[in-house]
């Protein structure tokens, strides 16, 4: 008998390890590019661009990035978007800006179920 509840208390301890160490599941689901492979896509892409001063730039496909107050970023995303239902958001943005800055942005992708992908630069 004494065994058996040595087992019950080892099987207590696993479960209850192995549910701490489970993270919280994310709301928020992205596509992140692999940083070692190159892929290429011909589909229409925004491009919302955030600088180190956390200026907010956004364009379409190859133009020219045009300069955009924060609070106009969902606008100019969703104006792009109702083009091409089939585009998806390419987040450009400084390894040193706040994440507040991010999170805005794939907020504004998930509240309006867009596809978005995280541009990074190849591991050297």
């Amino acid at each position: 008998m004494a065994s058996m509840t040595d087992i019950v208390f080892l099987l207590l301890l696993f479960f209850v390890m192995a549910a701490t160490m489970s993270g919280p599941s994310s709301d928020i689901k992205i596509n992140l590019p692999q940083s070692k492979s190159k892929t290429a896509t011909k589909q229409v892409v925004a491009r919302v661009t955030i600088d180190e001063s956390g200026n907010f730039a956004v364009a379409t496909g190859n133009e020219k990035l045009r300069p955009i107050k924060p609070e106009d970023l969902e606008a100019a995303i969703m104006n792009i978007m109702t083009q091409d239902t089939s585009a998806y958001i390419a987040l450009h943005a400084d390894q040193n800006i706040a994440y507040k800055e991010v999170v805005r942005v794939l907020d504004i992708a998930n509240q309006n179920k867009f596809k978005i992908v995280i541009r990074t630069k190849p591991i050297k």
